[in-house]
């Protein structure tokens, strides 16, 4: 029994740091000019990972989000990316710092890609929801 509580307790506990980073980045473009194109990006990503995967999702992101190598200044495809990238560099503590593109081509095994996948789908969904509650819509990105 205290197994078990111990485990819910430290799965709320990640929960809580998912919901915290979560927050923080939808507050981080709440003012930036591509905040409502940020929420509509932030509501089709688990979809897109479900059904592209999480290496494909990232590198359309990546090639959205920069322009001859370099990041784009007001792109939500460079923002989501860079708030993806930073929770898994996180968690997963790879070697190397946080470029999730690089560290999935490069580096991580097909354990460590599920792995990803699965905690960029759990830190996603929190970003869906606060950018839902704290982004602007368009009518365009809505439809």
């Amino acid at each position: 029994m205290a197994q078990q509580t111990t485990a819910q307790s430290r799965q709320r506990s990640l929960e809580q740091q998912r919901a915290k980073a979560a927050w923080e980045c939808v507050q981080q473009v709440k003012r930036a000019e591509f905040a409502a194109e940020y929420r509509s990006l932030a509501r089709s990503a688990t979809a897109d990972i479900q059904a592209n995967g999480l290496g494909q999702t990232l590198a359309f992101w990546r090639a959205k989000g920069y322009e001859s190598g370099q990041p784009k200044q007001n792109s939500e495809h460079r923002a989501l990316l860079d708030h993806v990238s930073q929770w898994l560099a996180g968690q997963l503590k790879w070697p190397g710092g946080g470029d999730a593109l690089a560290w999935i081509t490069q580096q991580a095994s097909t354990d460590d890609y599920r792995r990803a996948s699965t905690e960029a789908i759990a830190f996603l969904n929190w970003v869906k929801r606060f950018a839902e509650a704290e982004l602007p819509s368009s009518e365009r990105s809505e439809r």
